[in-house]
């Protein structure tokens, strides 16, 4: 009954709430789903490893407290596993994975990844992609369906998943280290990295739209 009830708690879309009922296991199953399976694209990736963090920081009054290498590890794992499950759901299914799906922001992220891949190449793409919401969903599996050399995929997914999870947990921890009751300032500084990580696809479609113009 108590897990039931906690299960009904959780929003899903609020990294404080999965960091609270789920902790590191939480991390890894988030981050599993968002780069994996088409149905993750919504999941919040960036400020999840943010707050998780930043959680990690000794001394905070709210908030649950993780562990830093539970944390870096469950998000690793997390993440190279997810885009690679993704990459062979495209070999196998092609783009009827995402033909099937009807949500527009799905097709669109699509577009841009294909973009992606033929502005920059594997490598780039795959690399930057990690940094990009809703991209970093959907270019797995078309990059599987496109026929990308699984060593190339995994080579330059491990890379971009390793900065993105790496890069942003230890970012959320330095924040916590350095500025004494940050957790006053959760909200504020989830709000600024959710800002931050939309910024590239704000660029990509203002680009877009000159290229069209």
């Amino acid at each position: 009954m108590y897990a039931h009830s906690v299960l009904l708690a959780v929003n899903p879309l609020d990294a404080s709430s999965l960091l609270a009922a789920f902790g590191a296991l939480g991390i890894a199953a988030v981050l599993f789903a968002e780069t994996g399976l088409l149905i993750g694209f919504f999941l919040p990736g960036d400020s999840l490893l943010f707050t998780a963090g930043l959680l990690c920081t000794p001394g905070l009054h709210s908030g649950p407290h993780l562990n830093l290498p539970q944390v870096l590890a469950a998000a690793v794992v997390g993440a190279l596993a997810g885009a690679q499950v993704g990459h062979l759901l495209g070999r196998k299914g092609g783009r009827a994975l995402l033909e099937r799906s009807r949500n527009r922001r799905l097709h669109e992220g699509a577009q841009r990844a294909e973009e992606l891949l033929a502005r920059y190449g594997h490598a780039k793409a795959i690399t930057l992609a990690r940094f990009v919401p809703v991209v970093r969903t959907v270019l797995n599996p078309l990059a599987g369906a496109l026929g990308v050399p699984t060593r190339t995929f995994a080579l330059w997914q491990a890379v971009g998943g390793l900065v993105w999870t790496v890069g942003l947990i230890l970012g959320g921890y330095a924040l916590g280290s350095t500025i004494p009751n940050v957790d006053r300032y959760l909200l504020p500084a989830i709000a600024v990295i959710v800002a931050l990580s939309l910024l590239p696809l704000a660029l990509e479609f203002r680009r877009s739209r000159a290229a069209r113009g």
